[in-house]
């Protein structure tokens, strides 16, 4: 008697497995639940609201005053190398010799002068190249018949530029006598590091900062290639933490993810997760939670999208995410019910062994 009261219960259980199917998922009318003690919107994605959420954004505009900067001829500073070439002097070129090569490089000293035979000591920093050439060549006549000078930077060490963040490589970069553009300095050190955040790069110049959107480059009317870097400018690349999405449910790759460009839309977010699994997941049970923003007197929302047709998807390529949006797949009705079962049979396996053992 008592076993077949328990398979009645089971076999009741198993009729409304469905209703209460471990794993979650969720409707329009959970929303509704009286545990929910704050205001939801639920909104269905359609043209009309994926166009409405759509992140309008224009790029920080770009100063006037980094437009208009241009780098003048390089001026020699403390630190540089200079190869000093004297023709038909082969003993000033290489005093060491003529199998030193290069050694005939010359470091300038930290009060900007270096060494020199005949001359003894001539300044050197703060000049360009040109007139440091013509002011060696005018002292050296004075000891030499005929004095033909060349002059060349064979290390630019005095003037730098300081890259931090993440980048690929950050670190200094020197400018030399061919001005150093931002688009060339980003190139150089490697601007889409996989945490970096192209739509927060900061310059830093003279005591002010400057916000720099750096994944508007390849836009038409993108400003950027205008800009050149000066000696002491510091270019600092955010992360991109604070840009986070969460994808759970029913995809094949449930993940927090972040993204570092300005904007962000649904189907990229189901894409980095792999897709929606097509044996698990309802179609049309894709929703975007988005909390209620602080301070704001808007409650929370949630998104439902019904993605049964593929066509659906286009509405997510034009549905913008938030940052800290959760997107959640919920599972098909034949995915609860098979979780049921595989949670039931085992109970009903112990149920039925238990009552064979007391027949």
């Amino acid at each position: 008697m008592k076993c077949k009261v328990l398979v009645a219960l089971m076999c009741s259980a198993i009729l409304q497995g469905c209703a209460f199917a471990p794993g979650q998922h969720m409707t329009p009318g959970d929303v509704k639940d009286d545990a929910i003690t704050d205001p939801v919107n639920v909104v269905q994605i359609t043209s009309a609201t994926a166009h409405q959420q759509q992140v309008i954004y224009s790029a920080p505009p770009v100063a006037p005053e980094l437009l208009a900067y241009r780098p003048s001829d390089y001026r020699i500073g403390p630190g540089d190398g200079l190869i000093v070439t004297v023709w038909e002097h082969q003993e000033l070129n290489s005093p060491a010799g003529q199998e030193q090569g290069n050694s005939s490089s010359r470091i300038v000293r930290n009060d900007g002068t270096l060494y020199y035979p005949y001359i003894e000591s001539i300044k050197a920093g703060g000049k360009t190249v040109e007139q440091f050439r013509d002011d060696l060549q005018a002292a050296l006549s004075k000891y030499l018949t005929v004095a033909k000078v060349d002059v060349n930077v064979e290390g630019y060490n005095s003037q730098r530029v300081i890259l931090s963040g993440a980048f690929r490589t950050p670190g200094p970069q020197p400018l030399t006598n061919l001005p150093l553009s931002l688009v060339n300095a980003v190139s150089r050190a490697g601007g889409e590091a996989d945490n970096a955040n192209l739509a927060g790069l900061i310059l830093r110049r003279d005591g002010h900062e400057y916000v720099l959107d750096v994944d508007t480059l390849n836009r038409p009317d993108s400003q950027l290639g205008g800009i050149y870097l000066k000696d002491g400018d510091q270019l600092h690349l955010g992360n991109n933490r604070a840009n986070t999405i969460y994808v759970l449910g029913e995809v094949h790759s449930p993940q927090a993810m972040t993204y570092g460009t300005s904007t962000f839309n649904l189907m990229q977010a189901l894409g980095n997760a792999g897709g929606i699994a097509q044996e698990t997941a309802a179609a049309e049970a894709i929703y975007v939670i988005r909390s209620a923003q602080t301070g704001a007197n808007q409650p929370a929302t949630v998104f439902c999208l019904n993605a049964k047709k593929p066509t659906a998807f286009l509405l997510a390529r034009q549905f913008d995410l938030q940052p800290y949006d959760v997107v959640f797949v919920g599972p098909a009705n034949i995915t609860r019910w098979n979780r049921f079962i595989s949670q039931l049979l085992p109970s009903a396996t112990v149920v039925g062994t238990t009552a064979a053992f007391r027949n």
